[in-house]
């Protein structure tokens, strides 16, 4: 029976997803995670602490426990763990990406720089670190601009600045929370700032598969609402696309070049683009599949999910077909509108009567302190839709929102403030 070696960080939401779909292959499955296991003792043959932060580490580690326990494919469901199984699956001689361009992936600096050489339409940027004065590059500045941290994802730190005043306080806050011990221990990445001109228009988010660097699109989301700043954060994607098939053809072009551009050649990739009257921007591109719960409302062939389809891609099985479910879908992530401490939740039976809507899942907990864009990175849940059109498929899920209702104290510390 086949091994999967699947890298788990402790705060995915993914992971009940992928276990699923790996009892369903019914294969043996080994959980890499960045934290011991209590039962690892136990069950030394699923489990395997390894050091994310650390790829060449988590490879040796990795390269010994296979000894043991032959391991047939790698998966990481994030952007550091992409890295550290392309470093794996590298040391074990599996198909794979390469570390180059994993990290190319992760990095926001070298990703721009790799697709401006390939001649992939991205954004004028520059790079600055935080010990440059801020009050001093303001005034070299061309706005708006957006100014972002190299490392983070989920639009985590993502700011516009829309003159000299605001690119300061923009820098200032990244800067906080760059220096965070948790954000500073990445290293030197994470002592950088980029800052690129905002590009204006309307953003989709590609989901794609590679199969020895060739572009399968598993899907194509619009978001509708505008992400115009002054932070951004995702709230509706909605597949099938309702764009002109000649702009979703460019889509596809500039994604693929882009993954050409980069050197990723095998698994899942995530891209966000812009694109207006100018044409088509590559804003990012990720070494890993959509994150958060979105996976849930996309479904393949006889009934694949996503990551039914990405198991079985890694471990060279059969798939009859990875064209996506007729039906369209959508999801709605629900922001944290302010900082405090969750004390009650209503209206989910409300929101699950909305026609069209299959699901309302609240993944923030009652006592849970919420931190909101951009220094957060979590959401308050999702909201899962299937209608005969993506347009009632939106309505669905613009209906569903309001009926929600979240109660956020103050923090006691913000209270004695």
């Amino acid at each position: 029976m086949p091994r999967l070696l699947l890298l788990l960080p402790t705060t995915t939401y993914r992971t009940e997803a992928f276990l699923e779909a790996a009892s369903r292959l019914g294969v043996e499955i080994t959980v890499g995670c960045d934290r011991t296991q209590a039962l690892a003792a136990r069950q030394p043959s699923h489990n395997v602490t390894l050091d994310f932060l650390h790829p060449k580490e988590a490879a040796r580690v990795a390269a010994l426990f296979a000894r043991k326990y032959p391991i047939d494919a790698v998966v990481g469901v994030d952007d550091d763990t992409a890295v550290v199984a392309a470093a794996i699956s590298e040391a074990l001689e599996l198909p794979h990406n390469s570390v180059e361009s994993t990290l190319a992936a992760k990095n926001k600096h070298l990703m721009r720089e790799m697709l401006r050489r390939c001649g992939v339409p991205v954004p004028r940027f520059a790079v600055f670190s935080l010990e440059d004065d801020p009050g001093d590059l303001a005034g070299r500045m061309t706005y708006p601009c957006v100014l972002k941290p190299l490392i983070l994802a989920a639009s985590r730190g993502v700011i516009r600045a829309d003159g000299d005043r605001e690119f300061v306080a923009a820098f200032r806050r990244i800067e906080a929370m760059l220096r965070q011990p948790e954000v500073a221990e990445r290293g030197e990445p994470a002592r950088r700032i980029l800052v690129e001109n905002f590009i204006p228009g309307q953003e989709v988010a590609l989901e794609g598969l590679l199969t020895d660097g060739k572009l399968q699109v598993l899907a194509l989301f619009d978001k509708p609402d505008p992400l115009d700043g002054p932070f951004f954060e995702e709230t509706i994607y909605v597949t099938p696309s309702r764009h002109p098939a000649a702009v979703q053809d460019e889509i596809v072009s500039c994604a693929a070049r882009a993954a050409a551009a980069l050197g990723l050649r095998e698994g899942p990739v995530h891209a966000e683009l812009r694109f207006n009257s100018q044409g088509i921007w590559m804003i990012e591109m990720a070494a890993r599949s959509i994150g958060g719960l979105c996976s849930r409302i996309l479904r393949f062939g006889a009934g694949l999910s996503l990551e039914d389809l990405l198991l079985r891609h890694a471990l060279g099985m059969e798939i009859e077909s990875m064209e996506r479910e007729r039906q369209p879908a959508g999801v709605m992530m629900l922001p944290i509108p302010q900082a405090g401490v969750l004390r009650q939740v209503s209206g989910k039976e409300e929101a699950e009567a909305v026609p069209g809507i299959v699901e309302v899942a609240i993944t923030s907990h009652l006592g849970q302190e919420l931190v909101p864009l951009p220094e957060g990175a979590r959401y308050l849940g999702f909201v899962f839709a299937r209608a005969e059109t993506p347009d009632r498929v939106e309505a669905a899920l613009r209906e569903a929102q309001p009926r929600l209702h979240f109660t956020i104290e103050p923090s006691p510390v913000e209270s004695t403030v």
